[in-house]
């Protein structure tokens, strides 16, 4: 099973370069101090003019990218106003590496004034419970989006869980709870806050308020703890906290010496979102069995007994005038279920009709009631006349309530299967971690065996073979094989040594390990990708509005058909409209009326319709993390489902991505040394993966390759897309493409432009060297294609995609790897704002854009196309940018996420087939429009069964799609791409 959850956390490698893991090596203003960090005098804001951006979407690397940097506190940038806020601490980053970062994304920035502070922004997650159909999630989303502060919200019915961004200055979450329950619905607190730890103790041995307000103010002191909350009921402490600066085993240790010995604290026992959902399962499976209790007796009285002699003679023995032991029998057995086990239907109807809605809870209500309470009047008029022959429906209502409890816990059972994703990550992580304590020397005075969710930042954690890494963290001591296939997916295991990465939940092979913690908890990559498949899981789809808008009209509507058709057929049979003959020998025009009507009301299904997107949307974003695609949600999906354009950008996506120095010609009278350690000392200051390249190879020519000391490179400048220039050794250089020797009105010899030709033909990239404006040499730079891309194109053309390349290299180069792979157009010597413009005229023209990339300047263009899929080897940007991730960083994910996404809202659409045109044909039926001319009419208790059905069959519909199968093109391709005959 960890290999069929292997592939989900391919990105993670890139998504702890900033937000998991950083440099992975201790830096002396790492952590910061908690003046750093806390400190109001050292906290400094600034303004900057951003020009270049055209719509919101263009914002969102910005911010993204800004927010990554170390020493950022928060930024935010308005499109309207072409501006960008930025509140961080001098002590670790200035503002001129702020406006360099901004530039790097591709627009320009520059410094206007410090400002004030504005609105900050929290994420709130709750888990509801209580609702039954689309209509209770509205109104707690219409609730919730009413409050002052709140941002937006989204409520799932299928998670039951709802998201809320808010202003803390205006409302807290304890408010939101609070509305929540005002709405008629039980809000749990899940968490609160951006990338802040919280941990739940269980304090035993407190007895007193007094003791709660002592813990809560020793708590309160420490550095890094951001709130404190008691639950007395519970002996639970909830604690916020940042993990910079404080950690479990702090709070333990504070709240056990605050009582003199006398509390005792551990880790509070996990109780998850699965524990309720099997209390839930438990509920409704003891109300159904209940329930069987009174209604089969009901059931057998009525249906079964009446036509056999000895006991129909006992049954209808007369009691009072005309009424009989079964009847008093029935009424007996029936009013346990009506009210005891069906009052929660009651309750929820009740909080609906209260706030304004109505939910499926009124109409089962009104449907049970109106048969129960029939019953009841049909009894007591026996009971009063001596020729009285009424009809009782107790077996009705009683059955009606049994079937849709049966019908409730086969959907949650259902429900369940649903989010099995999360679960299975959840068990990635370790039970336990061995702590290690260490002398300054180095060597070990103890290790200790602890919860793995005390381990804090900064600790040295023992990793045995065969055992779980515990934490995200490096390597200080020892020297092992790590199987990391729950995040590359690749069974063989890496070698991992002093210094080297581990992420938490990979698995220790041979050796032992000693890793020193850098991030935990909710900081941690494994919960990272946990918390972006909850996400995704809450996100709608645009076609949920759809059924949104249909919930708010749907019960009412049925009450009225409900309430036509008990009329039609009064009328019909009291003016003698149709024969008797229709009317059967047990019941008057007036109750087979009421019948009509009853099956009305009850046959109709709220719930499938609720029930079609989101659960749909959960299954195929699992089923698409278990296949290495993670898919951000719903409008990923549905975006994703229509894309007919693909745009590759080259480097790192159509190719390994890692360059090597395949040739060097020099132009000038110079050793090759010389040469290297120049344009060395100047690439070395770029994070772009030609200059990596260029860096990489000036090592052969240096003693200490390890460690080699550059000459320092003063004025120092990065053109974006083009290439770099700064004075080294009083000599200036400037390395890059031809575009940059021409802007900068440096002339290239017919000798350069030939090798040039020649570099470009082979597919390799071609770099101009400038020494004091005079061509000094050219590098052939090659990055050969990543195994299988000319099938992926192929696949894709299959499918009536059009692919497209575009790259800031040159057109020679771009051209031979477009021919190579298959690909017809080409796009060459853009820059990032060039990508997202092409992406927008290729959308002008008609096309639904996809945009695949991997770097920070293919930001703008992942935001800007309908959807951007991000290489998970690529940059945190990136993949914080993109609306699906290739975790595998494998070219057929591509092709893996446009089918996945057809399959899905192929389901999605069966789905809403299946509930729209259930209750088109249910409700006629029920109604009896073909009962004139097929004699067959459809009782109140089976309109009860098919409703309970419908929504029942809608899950298990979703489920099917956990047996998605890749395309069987790429069944035939293995790993690497290569045909298998």
């Amino acid at each position: 099973m960890h290999m069929a959850m292997a592939t989900k956390l391919r990105a993670i490698s890139s998504f702890i370069c900033n937000k998991c893991a950083g440099n992975l090596t201790p830096s002396p203003n790492y952590p910061p101090t908690p003046k750093q960090t806390r400190g109001e005098s050292e906290l400094a804001k600034a303004l900057f003019s951003v020009t270049g951006m055209t719509d919101s979407t263009c914002a969102v690397p910005v911010e993204k990218t800004i927010n990554g940097l170390p020493g950022i506190h928060e930024a935010v940038v308005d499109v309207l106003s072409n501006r960008a806020q930025v509140l961080y601490y001098p002590s670790l980053i200035n503002e001129e590496r702020i406006r360099e970062t901004i530039e790097k994304v591709g627009f320009q920035a520059t410094l206007i004034k410090d400002d004030t502070n504005e609105r900050s922004t929290q994420v709130c997650k709750i888990r509801i419970s209580g609702m039954t159909c689309t209509s209770c999630s509205s109104t707690i989303e219409s609730a919730l989006k009413a409050i002052s502060g709140v941002q937006n919200a989204q409520v799932a019915l299928a998670t039951e869980k709802a998201e809320v961004h808010y202003n803390p200055k205006f409302v807290s979450y304890s408010q939101l709870l609070q509305v929540i329950e005002e709405t008629g619905f039980e809000g749990t607190l899940i968490s609160s806050g951006d990338n802040i730890n919280k941990i739940e103790l269980k304090v035993d041995g407190v007895d007193t308020d007094h003791s709660l307000n002592m813990i809560e103010k020793s708590l309160q002191v420490l550095p890094g703890v951001q709130e404190v909350e008691i639950y007395p009921e519970l002996s639970k402490v909830s604690i916020s906290y940042e993990p910079d600066m404080a950690g479990p085993r702090t709070f333990i240790s504070v709240i056990e010496s605050t009582g003199s010995g006398n509390f005792k604290a551990t880790i509070y026992p996990r109780e998850g979102e699965e524990t309720g959902r099997q209390q839930e399962i438990k509920q409704y499976y003891k109300f159904f069995v209940w329930s069987l209790v009174f209604t089969i007796p009901v059931f057998l009285t009525s249906m079964v007994f009446m036509y056999i002699p000895g006991t129909k003679m006992v049954l209808d023995t007369k009691l009072v005038n005309m009424m009989t032991v079964g009847m008093m029998l029935r009424w007996e057995l029936s009013t346990p279920v009506q009210f005891i086990i069906g009052r929660r239907f009651y309750i929820g109807a009740y909080k609906a009709l209260s706030h304004g809605s109505a939910n499926m809870d009124v109409l089962i209500a009104l449907g049970t009631n109106s048969a129960y309470f029939y019953s009841v009047y049909s009894v007591l008029r026996a009971a009063y006349s001596k020729d009285f022959k009424g009809t009782d429906f107790f077996e009705t209502s009683s059955m009606l309530i049994s079937f849709i409890l049966l019908g409730k816990y086969l959907e949650v059972l259902a429900k369940g299967k649903t989010s099995e994703a999360i679960a299975k990550l959840m068990d990635l992580a370790p039970e336990t971690a061995v702590l290690l304590t260490l002398d300054d020397e180095g060597n070990v005075i103890s290790e200790q065996e602890i919860d793995s969710r005390l381990v804090q930042k900064n600790d040295v954690i023992k990793i045995i073979p065969g055992a779980k890494v515990a934490a995200d963290g490096y390597v200080l001591w020892g020297e092992s094989h790590v199987n990391e296939s729950m995040i590359t997916g690749e069974a063989k295991a890496v070698a991992k040594m002093n210094g080297d990465k581990v992420i938490g939940g990979t698995v220790n092979e041979n050796g032992v390990l000693r890793i020193k913690a850098t991030r935990v908890g909710s900081d941690s990559a494994l919960s990272q990708i946990v918390q972006l498949v909850e996400s995704a899981q809450m996100a709608k789809a645009p076609v949920q509005k759809f059924t949104d808008r249909i919930s708010k009209y749907f019960v009412p509507l049925v009450i009225m058909l409900s309430f036509s058709t008990w009329l039609a057929w009064f009328l019909a049979g009291r003016f003698h409209s149709y024969p008797k003959s229709w009317i059967p020998s047990s019941m008057s025009s007036f109750e087979l009326a009421l019948q009509f009507g009853i099956s009305v009301m009850v046959i109709a299904c709220p719930c499938a319709l609720g029930l079609a997107t989101p659960t749909a949307v959960m299954v195929g974003t699992g089923v698409g993390a278990s296949q290495g695609v993670l898919i951000k949600g719903g409008q990923a999906l549905e975006s994703a489902h229509k894309v007919n354009c693909i745009i590759f950008d080259k480097t790192g996506t159509l190719t390994v991505g890692k360059p090597v120095v395949v040739d060097t010609q020099l132009l000038k009278n110079m050793e090759l040394r010389e040469f290297y350690v120049l344009i060395a000392a100047i690439e070395v200051n770029s994070e772009h993966p030609l200059a990596k390249a260029i860096v990489t190879y000036a090592k052969k020519f240096v003693e200490d390759k390890e460690n080699p000391a550059w000459p320092a490179a003063q004025d120092f400048i990065s053109i974006t897309g083009n290439g770099v220039k700064a004075i080294v050794q009083n000599k200036e250089i400037i390395v890059g493409n031809k575009s940059l020797m021409l802007d900068q009105n440096i002339a290239i010899p017919a000798g350069a432009e030939d090798i040039l030709a020649q570099a470009e033909s082979m597919a390799q990239t071609g770099i101009l060297v400038s020494i004091d404006r005079e061509v000094a040499g050219v590098l052939a730079i090659s990055d050969p294609l990543k195994p299988g891309a000319q099938e992926v194109i192929s696949i894709l053309k299959s499918m009536k995609i059009k692919s497209i390349v575009v790259t800031g290299d040159n057109w020679g180069t771009a051209n031979a790897i477009a021919k190579e792979v298959g690909i017809e157009t080409v796009i060459a010597e853009a820059k990032p704002e060039d990508k997202a413009k092409k992406v927008r005229e290729f959308q002008t023209a008609g096309y639904t854009m996809a945009m695949v990339g991997d770097g920070i300047n293919d930001s703008p263009a992942l935001v800007a196309a309908d959807v951007g899929m991000a290489i998970g080897a690529g940059t945190d940007i990136a993949i914080e940018t993109a609306d699906i991730v290739l975790m595998k960083s494998n070219l057929e994910d591509v092709i893996t996420a446009i089918d996945l996404s057809r399959k899905t809202f192929s389901r999605i659409r069966l789905n809403y087939i299946w509930a729209l045109g259930y209750n088109m044909l249910g409700i006629p039926i029920a109604a009896g429009v073909i009962f004139p001319f097929t004699g067959f009419r459809l009782p109140p208790w089976i309109a009860g069964a098919a409703m309970a059905a419908s929504s029942v069959s809608v899950v298990c519909s979703s489920l099917l799609l956990k047996y998605y199968k890749r395309p069987h093109k790429l069944n035939n391709m293995d790993l690497h791409g290569i045909q298998i005959e």
